[in-house]
């Protein structure tokens, strides 16, 4: 018999097994050895009030030996079998290719960036010197933007499709198996690509190709029905079906479209700063505490306030994190964050962004590209405001919401630099007085955020695409191009590294 219950652990007390047994016999009223072991199926943590807690959902297993689930694979040699392109090798690109495997189909990813590994070299110049590749960064490269930008994983996507699946393959591929309980599940940059690596492995084996630092310049057709794909080199590659997973940032992908007149639309995406504190001032205000625990991660938030009818809100928080440079050209600056698996960093970061709608940016019902010049436009005023080599424009936050440029600017993890400047000289005006009204309540919602030991990096514009590849909702196929399959964040139908998943995983289905 198995019994499913919830308990509230202490944090000292959650790798306990002998405790957790003890308290479930107490909780079940029965004889302790009558539970022959348990299962912790989630687990969060609960800070409302002064003592601090873990909540689980517990299967304890009464009169019967514990059942170890094995997850099975169903992966296919496919060597010899219809070929699926897949222009980009992100967690959508990949997980497509992992579902094309068990569908008997061999699928064929190119990347026009590097292989995971290799990434680093280009990750470390552009950290050091400014210099960015254009091809090889935190979005561009096997992995695509998740895998040196945190690997977060909670994700509200279950509607969409299988979360335990791919969580599931993230473990057969390395991950911890916290992930499968942790209601918050976080892998870490510097764990990813070793499990990205492995996964890359895995679809070579079975017969599947992935090949690096090519771009596609060309999706060719015939009568509408796609038929391949061209290479900068000149290279074609045949196919019947293309998954396009190019990531919200492929600019280029775009302009195909564009110059093949296919169908594109404007969409909503957010735009803001990224916001960076001490760690210790974020424990302290969510766990009620002087020093925090050391049976407890670095605490994270979550908040959202509207101000002036805009939702200004949280987005990507990063405890014990870094701010990364997350440029793809020479005369932009994007900011993103990410963490290590032991969130270990003094720091804690998150984009706190405001959401751009069409009927801010003019010409944007009937010009798909209106929302990404706009986007565009910003980050080059964040780069000139700068000063050049990836040096981002930042204030002090009480600074920053009443109107002084600020003296001097905290420590902080933003390696190429950041300089004193007057972020609304960067911002759009109804960005940045959304984002005076809400700073001063967040801080009255949790204790000590207020502060100017908190400093704004701008400009944190790459929450999403600015631009919707659209696709029928039965077949995702392109409403004009069949065999053509819009994917994840590039196209609009994603938001992290789980959706795209996901997303990757159902145009892989739609296969037939």
């Amino acid at each position: 018999m198995q019994k499913e219950i919830e308990l509230a652990i202490a944090p000292e007390r959650i790798e306990d097994d002998n405790y957790i047994l003890t308290q479930g016999s107490k909780a079940l009223k029965i004889n302790g050895e009558r539970i022959k072991g348990f299962k912790i199926r989630k687990r969060s943590i609960d800070a409302r009030s002064r003592h601090v807690v873990f909540r689980a959902r517990i299967i304890f297993f009464i009169d019967e030996e514990p059942i170890n689930e094995v997850f099975e694979t169903n992966f296919h040699s496919v060597h010899d079998a219809q070929p699926v392109l897949i222009i980009g090798a992100g967690p959508a690109g990949l997980f497509a290719a992992l579902q094309c495997l068990e569908k008997g189909l061999k699928p064929i990813i190119v990347e026009r960036g590097k292989a995971v590994q290799d990434r680093r070299r280009d990750l470390a110049k552009l950290n050091r010197e400014g210099i960015v590749d254009e091809d090889s960064n935190y979005c561009f490269g096997e992995g695509g933007a998740g895998t040196y930008s945190d690997g977060k994983l909670y994700t509200r996507s279950d509607k969409r499709g299988d979360v335990e699946k791919v969580l599931q393959l993230f473990v057969a591929h390395g991950a911890n198996e916290d992930i499968l309980v942790n209601a918050r599940p976080h892998i870490g940059t510097n764990k990813l690509p070793h499990i990205i690596q492995d996964i890359r492995e895995t679809i070579i084996a079975h017969g599947g190709e992935v090949i690096f630092e090519q771009r596609v310049v060309d999706i060719t057709t015939e009568n509408n029905q796609v038929t391949g794909v061209t290479l900068a080199g000149g290279r074609q590659l045949k196919a019947n079906h293309v998954i396009v997973a190019t990531g919200h940032s492929a600019r280029d992908i775009f302009e195909l479209f564009r110059t093949k007149n296919w169908l594109l639309e404007a969409k909503a995406f957010a735009l803001g700063v990224r916001i960076e504190h001490p760690q210790e001032i974020i424990d302290q205000a969510q766990y009620h505490c002087e020093v925090r625990s050391e049976h407890l991660p670095p605490a994270y938030y979550s908040l959202v306030e509207q101000v002036n009818g805009r939702g200004v809100f949280s987005f990507c928080m990063c405890p014990g994190g870094v701010i990364a440079p997350c440029s793809t050209a020479d005369n932009e600056i994007v900011v993103n964050g990410w963490s290590p698996s032991k969130r270990n960093n003094p720091h804690a970061n998150s984009g706190t962004v405001i959401q751009i709608n069409l009927e801010d940016v003019p010409g944007s019902e009937s010009d798909p590209f209106a929302l990404l010049n706009f986007q565009r436009e910003i980050e080059k005023r964040a780069f000139e405001a700068g000063g050049g080599k990836m040096v981002a424009p930042a204030q002090r936050m009480i600074d920053f919401v009443e109107g002084r440029i600020s003296k001097d600017l905290p420590d902080n993890s933003y390696k190429p630099g950041t300089v004193s400047a007057d972020l609304t000289q960067v911002l759009p005006k109804f960005v940045y007085e959304a984002l005076r009204g809400a700073l001063p309540i967040f801080g009255k919602k949790m204790k000590g955020y207020y502060t100017n030991e908190a400093i704004l990096v701008a400009v944190e514009s790459r929450t999403s695409s600015p631009v919707r590849i659209p696709r029928d909702k039965l077949s995702l196929q392109h409403p004009e191009i069949k065999g053509l399959y819009p994917c994840a964040e590039g196209a609009g139908y994603a938001g992290g590294i789980i959706s795209a998943a996901i997303d990757g995983m159902n145009c892989a289905n739609a296969i037939n």
